[in-house]
């Protein structure tokens, strides 16, 4: 499966962002954004305005839920999948009351990360050879 759209991938660790990117390579993605903290994915966003956001939940200067409501506000049609490695109930209702697409723990073996991801790929953007990703954001 090909994605021709923009990812940005923001994770605080590192390592984590390199495993995600991986994950990410099989879908053949041209641009993959990344940043360290919500306050970098917001100016991110605002300037490339990527076509899916992957989000970790706990992160400093800005958590995964505070960047997840500016991103709506920029941009209500945006696709977030929400990352994490401590998913409480709490959280998982919260993103998704905020309007997370998906929510990916990272402790989920990779090939269970690649079928959530596709899942959410197929779910919101037209993937077919000749076409770009379907969801236009909001200018």
């Amino acid at each position: 499966m090909k994605f021709k759209g923009s990812v940005l991938l923001v994770d605080d660790e590192a390592h984590i962002r390199k495993f995600i990117g991986l994950v990410l390579r099989q879908f053949s993605i041209p641009r993959l954004l990344e940043a360290g903290n919500g306050e970098e994915a917001l100016e991110i966003y605002t300037r490339e305005r990527p076509d899916l956001v992957l989000l970790d939940v706990n992160m400093p200067k800005m958590g995964g839920l505070e960047t997840l409501k500016q991103l709506r506000l920029l941009n209500p049609d945006c696709v977030v999948v929400m990352l994490t490695s401590l998913a409480t109930r709490q959280t998982i209702e919260e993103a998704a009351e905020l309007g997370a697409t998906n929510y990916i723990r990272k402790d989920t073996p990779k090939e269970e990360i690649a079928k959530a991801l596709q899942e959410t790929l197929e779910a919101n953007f037209d993937l077919t050879e000749n076409e770009g990703p379907s969801h236009e954001p909001s200018v």
